[in-house]
């Protein structure tokens, strides 16, 4: 008979196999992944892709699903996105894999809502994320040079210094033939004992090469997706790995170790069997067995360095990045379409999006230098996890029309057939045989897709094939799935446009004072009403202070603890320097060759001077008195340099000489100085952003007509705003420093202004994009709204704290929410009939012709928002824009009726554009429908009606 502790044994061992089976299991039966030429392929089956980037960590686990969801709605069929090396191994030997890092939840998530997983392991990310995704710690293994063969520790100076410590230990000694003890005595016993006190030691003090710590963390990635069954030979949704990330750019400054290691690299990932191809991006010279892709913003004309690879783009920028003091760029969803259609048109197969979705560099996260708190990379999804129309809904159209040709692009086995259609018109047919493309397609041919491109900037082109005719707009591509019917133009733009509101966390206030696609609702209504503050100590404040003769390196001092390093010491004033300076009616320069990010210039105890900028030079008048002067220098970080050849020596703080100039008997030279290091700010290290640490300082009450003042503490305590939407938190008011809510850090903030000058009203798609064609916020502070997740609040009592560095007004701080207020949309009676029309059982039984359907108007708020008011309906002729439009001559009378009926009191709604909904009101006139509603919470909507 079994015994309770025999019985209890088998019951935990059954429960802990019912929970794992559950944890584990498939999302998918399991499947192989390899690739042919022509794409990737996925059970068997030719594929073409269509990616979302979405980077885990800059978002929170809550956002996670929603994010997903949107991205397999807008018409992907992967997520893409990196493995942060510095965020899983803060500490060298100590991961983390919980919230924000929490990958294997990420991953899981995506199967579970049937996507597939392309996993960027790098380590090295760029990604304008702190330090390009390298932990800090690395770069003090000695003699370290990142990506490159290089052994820091080489095998014969480990030896050397081995054999030097076990002779001392043991007594030994070294003959001539290298040996110990006996000369002749090889491998005799002593070498035996000296073997074992090598392994040892090297085990016990973890010495390792550098390539090994690369090798370590990313074996670690693959057997921990092993160990969860995330590969898609276990059933889990990873089908692509990729190592290294866009090393080519750079590889020709490491001369023959660059070559060698992108070899290493790419053996040592094959090594680790994960059962999925890899990729590099951006190696042209990447190794047979590695698919070598492109990122830019045109990929169209991108061929992989061998025939037996197919053509992916692993990075579209659909956006681009924004700096502090920049303006903030954006990319026209026409041209993003175009680059898209292009890329598979001409052989593409796999496709992403470089971001669907940018987030939040949350924290310190950001990148460097300079490169700001949102990361919303005019993504098709926003930075709060809202859709930005028209781009998601231009983008979705543009995947179902390609995944209509789907079958036409795997079947073709070489390259499409060729047509020239004019001087700068071109099409590409796939087809299951031979097209005369002057003929409508013949019966023999039973697939057929074809694309018609003109890139011609500036003319539309009218161009025969297929026996018709076909107009192409400027900078466009037109999608044929069945070489006769157009169902996509790039440049055609039938999906809503949608304004955003950054609105009073209170439901009273509807003033509207901004313009653009951001309308900022704006009240004398702020987060508090009452704050406290702590004022923080200039110079060496702690018991962990040193003093040191000479400068020291930045990041040397800090490990990057902190973005703070402060630079202490004394400068000795005679009466006689005094009188030199009256007399000549000159002050005293500090000189500094080189600094970076920021640096803060204080003489006793008074602020100075401040300069900004990427190792540039510091030339200020400093007043000093008689006698002796303390001199404090605050050197700032704004985010680790991400991209480029030897980060490990790109380092922060200060370069070259420091010296005080302009003195009677000549120059005071400071680099050889005697200076004092502080690591931080004291605020920091008593963790005073923790709601459990706020007895650790002596807050008093800010009085309201108190004068703002720089290196000082705020803290407030706010209720939650009600409902769903996102919260973001204007610091408008302030001047720079770091925000803080219930421990959380909301990141950076910054007012600098960007340049008044190089945006424009209207912004031309046509045309080659770059980051500084279309801009906006010139004039503008870059960034003056951070996003706080709700998953971080509660429903009251939530704790704010702000460090400010330049003299900020806390008492204009205010909450806003974060929505759609306003969708527009404008559809033509001669538009394309719905995408979906295409898969309806009455047109695949060709019971409906499709020149019969016509088109729609979809129109949609925000999840938990309805259509609460039409404000403009016309179907007709009507002129103008978003938010100005107005009837032309032409106006059916029933127009507001009937998108009333349709819409009102509804999250989306769909109208058809025909006279048959509306009339004819003017005949032998093309007619388009025309729609301004307003958005407004189901809560609201209800409380009001």
């Amino acid at each position: 008979m079994l015994g309770f502790a025999t019985i209890h044994g088998v019951i935990v061992a059954l429960a802990v196999a019912v929970l794992w089976a559950g944890a584990s299991a498939a999302f998918f039966e399991p499947f192989n992944v390899s690739y042919d030429h022509r794409a990737i392929i996925i059970g068997g089956k030719r594929r073409m892709l269509i990616s979302a980037g979405i980077h885990y960590p800059r978002a929170t686990p809550d956002m996670w699903p929603g994010l997903i969801a949107k991205s397999k709605e807008g018409g992907a069929d992967v997520i893409q996105t990196y493995v942060f090396w510095n965020g899983h191994e803060p500490i060298r030997g100590q991961y983390n894999f919980e919230g924000r890092y929490d990958i294997v939840k990420f991953a899981k998530l995506i199967g579970s809502q049937g996507l597939y997983l392309h996993l960027r392991i790098g380590p090295y990310v760029c990604a304008e994320w702190n330090f390009g995704g390298f932990p800090v710690w690395l770069r003090d293994i000695p003699g370290i040079v990142f990506r490159t063969k290089n052994k820091p520790f080489e095998p014969i100076g480990i030896l050397d210094y081995l054999m030097v410590l076990y002779f001392s230990i043991t007594g030994l000694t070294l003959h001539s033939s290298g040996a110990f003890g006996d000369p002749h005595d090889l491998f005799g016993s002593n070498v035996l004992r000296f073997v074992d006190f090598l392994m040892y030691t090297l085990d016990f003090f973890n010495i390792t090469f550098v390539k090994d710590e690369m090798q370590k963390f990313v074996k670690k990635i693959v057997d921990m997706m092993k160990q969860e069954n995330l590969f898609s030979w276990q059933g889990g949704p990873i089908i692509l790995l990729q190592i290294e990330n866009e090393y080519g750019n750079i590889e020709g400054q490491y001369g023959q170790g660059g070559k060698e290691y992108v070899k290493w690299a790419a053996d040592m990932a094959l090594s680790l069997d994960a059962g999925v191809p890899w990729v590099m991006c951006r190696q042209s010279d990447a190794p047979e067995t590695i698919i070598d892709s492109c990122n830019a913003f045109y990929c169209d004309g991108f061929r992989p360095n061998s025939y037996r690879k197919p053509a992916l783009w692993t990075e579209d920028w659909n956006g681009w990045y924004a700096s502090w003091g920049g303006r903030v760029p954006h990319r026209p969803v026409e041209d993003n379409a175009f680059a898209v259609a292009r890329f598979f048109q001409r052989g593409g197969s796999f496709h992403n999006y470089y971001m669907f979705f940018g987030g939040t560099n949350f924290g310190r996260t950001a990148g460097g230098p300079l490169q700001t708190t949102s990361y919303d990379y005019d993504a098709p999804v926003d930075e709060y996890g809202l859709l930005a129309q028209p781009k998601w809904g231009h983008l979705k159209d543009l995947h179902a029309a390609i995944k209509l040709c789907e079958p036409a692009l795997v079947a073709v086995d070489d390259a499409p057939q060729y047509v020239k259609l004019g001087s700068m018109q071109e099409a590409h047919i796939y087809s299951s045989g031979f097209v005369d493309t002057r003929k409508s397609l013949p019966q023999n041919v039973s697939i057929c897709s074809a694309f018609l491109a003109n890139i011609d900037e500036r003319k539309t082109v009218t161009v025969q094939i297929f026996g018709g005719s076909y107009s192409l707009p400027p900078w466009s591509v037109s999608i044929l799935p069945d070489c006769k019917h157009v169902v996509f133009n790039t440049a055609k733009v039938a999906t809503q446009t949608s304004i955003k509101t950054v609105e009073s966390a209170s439901p009273s206030f509807s003033n509207t004072t901004g313009t653009g696609d951001i309308i900022l609702y704006d009240k004398d209504t702020y987060i508090s009403k009452t704050w406290m503050t702590f004022h923080e100590p200039i110079g060496a404040w702690g018991d962990n202070s040193f003093t040191y003769q000479g400068i020291l390196e930045h990041l040397n001092v800090t490990k990057d603890i902190s973005d703070y390093l402060w630079y202490s010491t004394r400068i000795n004033i005679t009466d006689e320097d005094i009188t030199f300076w009256e007399e000549k009616g000159i002050y005293p320069l500090l000189t500094i060759d080189k600094t970076r990010d920021v640096v803060r210039i204080f003489v006793n105890g008074h602020l100075s001077a401040s300069q900004v900028g990427k190792w540039v030079p510091v030339k200020e008048p400093i007043h000093l008195v008689q006698g002796s002067n303390d001199l404090v220098l605050l050197s700032e970080t704004v985010g680790l340099q991400n991209y480029g050849a030897f980060l490990e020596k790109d380092g922060a703080g200060f370069r070259g000489q420091i010296k005080v100039s302009g003195l009677k008997n000549g120059d005071i030279d400071l680099s050889d100085a005697l200076w004092t290091y502080q690591v931080g700010l004291k605020g920091e290290l008593a963790k005073l952003y923790t709601p459990e640490n706020q007895e650790s300082a002596d807050w008093i009450d800010v009085q309201p007509d108190s004068i703002p003042s720089s290196f000082t503490w705020y803290k407030t305590t706010f209720d939650a705003p009600e409902g769903d939407d996102p919260i973001a938190l204007d610091l408008g008011s302030m001047g720079k420093g770091q925000a803080w809510v219930n421990g959380h850090g909301i990141g950076r903030y910054w007012t600098l202004v960007a340049p008044k000058n190089g945006c424009r009203d209207y912004c031309d798609y046509r045309g080659a994009y770059h980051e500084n064609k279309c801009t906006t916020n010139c004039g503008l502070p870059t960034q003056s709204w951070y996003h706080v997740p709700r998953e971080w609040l509660q429903a009251s009592n939530n704790l704010l704290v702000i460090f400010e560095e330049t003299g900020g007004n806390p008492w204009k701080i205010s909450l806003r929410v974060h929505s759609t207020l306003t969708i527009c949309a404008r559809v033509w009676e001669t538009d394309y009939p719905p995408l979906s029309t295409w898969s309806h059982p009455d047109f695949v039984n060709r019971k409906n012709l499709i020149d019969e359907i016509a088109p729609e108007m979809h129109l949609r708020c925000d999840e938990g928002h309805v259509i609460s008011a039409i404000t403009f309906a016309s179907y007709g002729t009507p002129s103008g824009s978003c938010r100005k439009f107005s009837q032309g001559k032409c106006h059916a009378a029933s127009s507001l009726s009937v998108v009333t009926e349709a819409c009102q009191g509804r999250n989306n709604c769909t109208v058809t554009v025909s006279n048959r909904t509306f009339g004819d009101p003017c005949r032998r006139t093309t007619k388009a429908l025309a729609v301004e509603a307003t958005c407004t919470s189901i809560t609201r909507y209800q409380n009001v009606s």
